[in-house]
């Protein structure tokens, strides 16, 4: 008899104990939390490549900027942006110095295995901007990795990797802020800047100077651009992958996509 009542009461404190949890109000976790009550996104950015994301004057602007401000919008927050570099990039997100990377991120093995990205967008191959004047000499993968040719990376991104793996017979040299290399490579003061597809299309339209080579026939196997999230809360993750598919939804991705890439 002892041992059934202990067997009831044990049932009814377990029950009480489930009523208990369905009764408590629903939290997110806790990084969506923080943003909800703060109202404020942080989002950091190297803020130097067009036409995805340029900081001029104090300001941002870009394709990849007024996504994730739609973004916050539907989430009811207001954007802070942080200013980050390629060669930080995935650690200061990993070091929670934002929410949110944006900026012309490429999705790849090495960055997925650390970090979660959105849905690709911008479907790109490597490319190499070049003078006008010398487009002819650059028609081949080949004709770039020679060891009169001179080429200006910045630090800390695919591009990078992409010159050290595949220009080792070239003269590398490093310039930190990658939105004043095409301007280098238009004065002479080097040959060849590897990018993607619209970066190279942005400055090629904007500079005659310039050439965007190999864009018919890119470097690389094509791949996409994605938003890059810490991996430490589930319903931040999942909320963020929601608002993005509204943004799909409502057709906001495709008219950003026609402003900045077309």
């Amino acid at each position: 008899m002892f041992q059934k009542k202990t067997h009831v009461l044990a049932a009814m404190a377990v029950s009480a104990t489930a009523l208990a949890a369905l009764s408590l109000p629903a939290q997110a976790g806790p990084r969506l939390d923080a943003i909800l009550q703060a109202k404020v996104l942080r989002v950091g950015t190297p803020g130097d490549y067009r036409p995805f994301a340029m900081k001029a004057d104090g300001k941002y602007a870009g394709h990849d900027i007024e996504v994730v401000e739609a973004m916050a919008k539907e989430l009811g927050v207001k954007v802070e942006y942080v200013d980050t570099t390629w060669p930080k990039l995935m650690q200061d997100l990993q070091d929670n110095r934002f929410d949110v990377a944006v900026g012309g991120i490429t999705r790849n093995v090495a960055r997925l295995s650390k970090v979660q990205m959105l849905p690709g967008y911008a479907p790109f191959g490597k490319v190499a901007l070049v003078r006008a004047a010398d487009k002819d000499k650059f028609t081949t993968p080949e004709s770039l990795n020679q060891a009169s040719v001179r080429v200006i990376k910045n630090p800390g991104g695919t591009n990078e990797a992409y010159v050290l793996q595949n220009l080792k017979n070239a003269q590398v040299s490093t310039h930190d802020k990658n939105a004043e290399i095409p301007g280098l490579i238009a004065e002479g003061k080097g040959d060849a800047m590897i990018t993607e597809t619209y970066e190279a299309l942005h400055y090629s339209k904007a500079d005659p100077r310039l050439y965007a080579a190999y864009l018919d026939k890119p470097l690389t196997p094509v791949n996409q651009l994605g938003f890059m999230l810490p991996v430490d809360d589930a319903d931040y993750q999942r909320v963020m992958q929601y608002t993005w598919d509204v943004l799909a939804l409502r057709g906001v991705l495709q008219q950003e996509a026609q402003k900045w890439l077309k």
